[in-house]
């Protein structure tokens, strides 16, 4: 059944008559409130109908507000939930919380100290994590002063950079004018000058375009009796193919890695006066895609034995398989699942036994569990089924291949976020213990700890915390002080149903709470559906798979993309003899 409403004409004349008839038969406070919702509705008639009325301006009018934020401060900002939220808030409105909740020895209470200030060099002590020596004993925090309570941080990505930030940049030795080391000092004649090692640096940034050319004229002389012309020898650097191997790569960056559409290219390389079309820009694409087809077919291999499987999908426009073009194949018999509409683009980062990310995008009409499936074929029988972290949707799980399901906690919070307006001390509550546990996922990540040493702190110190948090909402459900069908029950309602697979990094090394790296990863494909819309057909998906699979593999790495993939092109045939040799962390 549809959710959109049909479609209703009423008549300006009928809405008079309404008002009419309402002040005839409603009592007068009843009759304004009639009177305000027809005034509402032509005045949102009447700036819809404007072609320059934004959705912005529309809540801006009716005092809505637009959450861009999902950070628990900004979610809680402006809610009157009590001192920082705490339970005896959230129990007040909505039943007692559990005993332990109100205690001050829980714990996790050393956690709780890092409310006011992250942890960092300042607040936890380098060698505070017995924890990292193996034992059972949590990290023990310095208590933060009042200085450090009331300091605001800089934001991150503010300030200068320095010289010392452009490895790339040519650097030009400039001497004195008129001394040099060992001079006399012209200032107080006594002493003499020597060299500082320590230049004065001057950086500037110089425009050039993306891609440029170069033409070498190569001197034709012709014998004036025979004929015979003879060419000048060109130079190494003027032999090959026209495109070079460091103009495939610019161009594959520029479409995958930044989303930028081959006709964009084209645009802007006339008005820099070295003209790619953009067929042109796409055939160098292709035809590079096929040089580098060994390292992804290594990539996949590794990826399927990994111990950590991060999965999530999002929708892609492929045209050979929409509209008509989808009709006609439907015709033929050539698509499975012909019932299948939807369209997906499937991010899947895996965690090696090496601690290795990998990242695979795969397009096309398969989900994200058959993907799956097709990617644990290559698995190594011998091995233990991995651990597959992704939100609760089935069709994320592959049927013909065992795995150990986790949940994002992140989409579970993220329902509680949505009840914020009408439930904040409720959602105070359970936003705050979710905070607690990021934050000690977050000395994990600070002190470098092991798998086993992470996981021996989560039972340490977030095991107490979940049972608080099922404990609680189990009283609120079974208590009826929360419907079960109302925004709030249905949001505990999804965590205590997926509880297990919630808190599966309570009882395995290395388990993640969330998915938000292939989330974040996913952000690749989005950009460019954004920017290119659609592909063309399942060739154009399998090369831009391609190229976002091994850019965004060495951004995990730290390893400069456009490098890498020059690397690979200039080294195609020692890459398709030993592609394990060429990965991004080689």
């Amino acid at each position: 059944m549809s959710d959109v409403p049909p479609i209703v004409e009423i008549a300006a004349a009928q809405l008079e008559m309404l008002l009419e008839a309402g002040a005839s038969l409603l009592p007068p406070d009843l009759a304004r409130v009639l009177h305000v919702l027809v005034d509402a509705y032509r005045g949102l008639l009447d700036r819809m109908s404007e072609p320059e009325t934004t959705i912005a301006e529309l809540r801006r009018l009716y005092g809505l507000r637009f959450r861009n934020s999902e950070k628990t401060k900004d979610v809680l900002a402006g809610h009157d939930v009590g001192e920082n939220g705490n339970q005896a808030s959230a129990s007040a409105s909505a039943g007692p919380a559990p005993a332990s909740a109100t205690a001050t020895t829980t714990p996790d209470a050393a956690v709780a100290r890092t409310e006011t200030a992250p942890p960092g060099p300042a607040q936890a002590t380098p060698t505070s994590p017995d924890v990292a020596a193996g034992t059972t004993e949590p990290v023990r925090l310095a208590p933060a002063t009042e200085e450090q309570k009331n300091e605001k941080k800089p934001p991150h990505g503010h300030g200068r950079l320095s010289w010392k930030e452009y490895p790339n940049a040519e650097c030009i030795p400039v001497l004195h004018e008129s001394l040099r080391p060992g001079h006399t000092c012209p200032l107080c004649g006594k002493g003499k000058l020597y060299d500082t090692k320590r230049p004065a640096p001057i950086l500037r940034i110089i425009g050039q375009a993306p891609l440029v050319a170069k033409c070498w004229f190569c001197e034709a002389l012709r014998c004036s009796t025979c004929g015979h012309v003879f060419t000048a020898e060109p130079p190494p650097e003027a032999k090959g193919p026209k495109f070079t191997e460091t103009a495939a790569a610019m161009i594959m960056l520029e479409r995958y890695g930044t989303g930028l559409p081959h006709h964009r290219q084209e645009r802007l390389q006339e008005d820099l006066r070295t003209p790619v079309p953009a067929s042109t820009g796409w055939g160098v694409v292709r035809d590079a895609a096929k040089e580098l087809q060994p390292v992804l077919d290594e990539l996949r291999r590794q990826a399927a034995q990994a111990k950590v499987l991060y999965v999530d999908d999002s929708y892609v426009r492929i045209l050979a398989f929409m509209g008509k073009r989808l009709a006609k194949l439907l015709n033929d018999g050539g698509v499975p699942n012909p019932d299948r509409t939807g369209l997906f683009t499937t991010a899947i980062t895996a965690v090696t036994k090496a601690e290795r990310l990998i990242t695979i995008f795969v397009s096309g009409r398969r989900h994200a569990g058959e993907n799956l499936d097709v990617l644990l074929k290559l698995r190594d029988r011998t091995l233990d089924p991995p651990l597959l972290m992704s939100d609760a949707l089935n069709r994320n799980v592959p049927k013909n291949h065992e795995v150990v399901e986790a949940n994002c906690l992140q989409h579970g919070r993220r329902h509680l976020v949505e009840e914020i307006e009408k439930f904040p001390k409720e959602c105070a509550y359970l936003l705050l213990k979710i905070g607690r546990l990021y934050r000690i996922d977050g000395l994990c990540a600070h002190f470098k700890l092991s798998a086993d040493q992470r996981l021996r702190v989560h039972q340490k110190w977030s095991h107490p915390i979940m049972d608080e948090l099922h404990t609680w909402m189990t009283a609120q459900i079974e208590g009826k002080r929360i419907e079960p069908n109302s925004g709030m029950g249905k949001a505990v309602n999804y965590l205590l149903k997926r509880w297990t697979k919630f808190t599966v990094f309570l009882r395995r090394p290395g388990a993640p709470i969330d998915n938000n790296i292939s989330e974040r990863s996913l952000k690749m494909a989005i950009q460019l559906r954004n920017n290119s819309l659609f592909y063309r057909n399942e060739q154009g998906a399998s090369v831009g798979d391609l190229c976002m699979s091994l850019i965004h593999t060495a951004r995990h790495h730290g390893a400069n993309s456009y490098e890498y993939l020059t690397a690979l092109l200039v080294h195609a045939k020692w890459v398709a003899e030993n592609p394990a040799d060429w990965l991004p962390w080689n």
